[in-house]
């Protein structure tokens, strides 16, 4: 019997939720080979899915749907296991818990040991306890309002998961309004770091995406105040997506921007200190902190880290204006390769920040950048090398792997458009 696309889909699906759930029940030893084979098998999977939606135009709604049902079920194990003791999501709910107290995160210090009772058990281990938050604003009201909520490590997870299923719902609704295959949704639904790093780590850097979709979809049906109050959200939880600012030149009005500012600038205000806009920890964070980073490590060797850092900034912005001029005014490849392009030059690069790409790649043209996704996986073999006392490094065959993946990607991208632009006058010629 010859397989369908349908039915190949769905093994697939089978495939990911066999190995996602047995990645979950080892997520407490990450980077150990229990943790590492299982999602390495997920991602060949979600691969080869990817490889489906390229080759099939549109797949009926119930097999979409079947499968957003196969998500969510891989995503429950994650949610329910703890995350790691020193995850972010510690230091999220000590920031909200904080506020709540009538402190400043931006000025607290976790190891204070005047600050020891102010800590629950799952504050007391919380990563980098010596220097304040380097969270921006938006990040921090989420924090706050989480806590108030429920102060719980499990609040945070399920209101990330929350963000994560918005996304798929607002993607669908585009994928309708642009008639193109619905299926595209499961290119964003069924990547694996999702299951790790939203439902089981738990990183606030969904929250963020979601709003940079919301502006993305704004900006598409000409909703200009709402693209940029939108855009100014996502950049007050994180600062990546700042370097997407040259897309909306001329796509939203002047005093849509202003709002947007000062909306950025009100979500600051509770966090003044002597009248000054705090960045807590941000300076050191560009100063000490490292993490897959060849590109800075490279150029740092020949200027100050700040200036590198800048250079980040720099890639992304001159990306972005490429992309504004070449990319057709609806194309969602345009917001991801700018944040592609500054991550690459960037001074950490952990796998969860490229989660602000995912709803973005859907064309040849993102091939590297989805290949990238997955070829971080093995990163996180370094948890594993911390475990055993060695040091925070990417061993160098991982970033061989990983960055010569992506090369590799581009370079087979790249000569097949080289290919086909020869053939095409040949075409023509023999027309003639």
């Amino acid at each position: 019997m010859k397989l369908t696309p349908f039915h190949r889909l769905y093994g697939l699906g089978a495939i990911l939720l066999v190995a996602l759930t047995i990645c979950s029940r080892n997520f407490g030893r990450t980077g150990e080979p229990s943790f590492i084979i299982p999602l390495a098998v997920a991602s060949i999977a979600y691969l080869l899915a990817v490889r489906e939606f390229f080759q099939t135009r549109r797949f009926p709604r119930t097999v979409v749907f079947t499968c957003l049902a196969l998500a969510a079920l891989w995503r429950i194990p994650f949610v329910m296991v703890p995350p790691g003791p020193d995850d972010d999501i510690h230091r999220y709910l000590w920031d909200g818990r904080l506020q709540r107290l009538a402190y400043n995160p931006y000025t607290v210090i976790p190891a204070d040991p005047a600050l020891a009772g102010l800590h629950t058990p799952e504050t007391r281990g919380l990563n980098n306890p010596e220097v304040p938050s380097p969270y921006p604003a938006g990040a921090q009201l989420f924090f706050r309002g989480v806590t108030a909520i429920h102060e719980s490590i499990f609040a945070f997870k399920v209101a990330f998961v929350v963000c994560d299923f918005a996304i798929v719902l607002l993607l669908l609704n585009m994928l309708r309004r642009s008639d193109q295959g619905e299926h595209w949704v499961l290119a964003y639904a069924w990547h694996p770091l999702l299951a790790t790093d939203v439902a089981g780590s738990g990183h606030v850097d969904i929250v963020g995406v979601l709003l940079l979709l919301v502006s993305a979809a704004a900006l598409m049906r000409r909703w200009r105040a709402v693209a940029a109050l939108a855009f100014g959200l996502a950049v007050s939880v994180k600062f990546l997506p700042i370097v997407l600012l040259p897309l909306y030149w001329k796509r939203v009005r002047v005093r849509d921007a202003v709002l947007a500012a000062i909306a950025v600038g009100l979500l600051y205000v509770p966090f003044l200190n002597h009248g000054r806009i705090p960045i807590g920890s941000l300076g050191t964070y560009v100063q000490r902190f490292r993490f897959n980073d060849p590109v800075f490590a490279m150029l740092e060797r020949v200027t100050a880290p700040q200036v590198v850092a800048g250079l980040a900034v720099l890639a992304g912005f001159l990306t972005a204006m490429w992309m504004r001029r070449k990319s057709a005014e609806r194309s969602l490849d345009a917001f991801a390769w700018p944040m592609a392009a500054s991550l690459l030059c960037a001074p950490v690069v952990y796998p969860w920040y490229l989660l602000w790409v995912l709803p973005f790649i859907k064309s040849t043209s993102t091939v590297p950048i989805i290949v990238w996704t997955l070829s971080i996986i093995p990163t996180y073999y370094v948890w594993h090398l911390r475990t055993v006392g060695r040091p925070w490094l990417v061993p160098g065959w991982i970033m061989m792997l990983e960055y010569g993946s992506v090369a590799a990607a581009a370079a087979i991208i790249g000569l097949r458009r080289i290919t086909r632009s020869a053939a095409l006058p040949c075409s023509a010629d023999q027309v003639d």
